[in-house]
């Protein structure tokens, strides 16, 4: 049988295949819930709470979405302000949480201010060996955060 004898015994058979319109009007695009991770923002978190300037509670949300934007390729140079975005500040608050009751980092009440442990050190430098992808971007936050902490101790000088 060739393909037209097919549709020739499927029209005598009355044969009709039913397809109901089921596409997404946006496919490709990236859901908040893909793009603010809670490990992804807990390994964040991990990366900036560990340097010797700690960062309080109040600004977590803040910094960890203006390192974002200097590390993920897609805001570099865009004026996104992911920092700003409430739902990436509670979900790094619950990343925060995670780290928490992991013992992976501590919040001082008297200091306000965020720290990895002895725990979440380590596993941050596990995390970091080799060259893999997440081990350069997580090296990129801990530099951005350096960068964002350096330029608000010079435009604190210089005001």
């Amino acid at each position: 049988m060739n393909l037209t004898e097919f549709f020739d015994e499927a029209d005598r058979m009355k044969l009709r295949v039913s397809v109901s319109d089921t596409r997404n009007p946006m496919p490709h695009s990236l859901s908040n819930e893909a793009l603010f991770q809670i490990p992804l923002l807990a390994m964040a978190v991990l990366a900036i709470s560990k340097s010797r300037s700690k960062p309080e509670l109040p600004e977590i949300g803040q910094l960890v979405g203006e390192c974002l934007e200097r590390t993920v390729a897609g805001f570099k140079g865009t004026s996104q302000d992911i920092g700003w975005s409430a739902n990436l500040r509670i979900r790094t608050i619950k990343a925060l949480t995670f780290l928490e009751a992991t013992g992976l980092a501590e919040f001082d009440s008297r200091t306000r201010e965020i720290s990895a442990t002895a725990l979440g050190r380590q596993v941050y430098e596990h995390a970091i060996e080799g060259e893999t992808y997440l081990s350069v971007s997580l090296q990129t936050i801990e530099r951005s955060y350096q960068n964002i902490r350096a330029e608000a101790k010079i435009q604190g000088e210089v005001n």
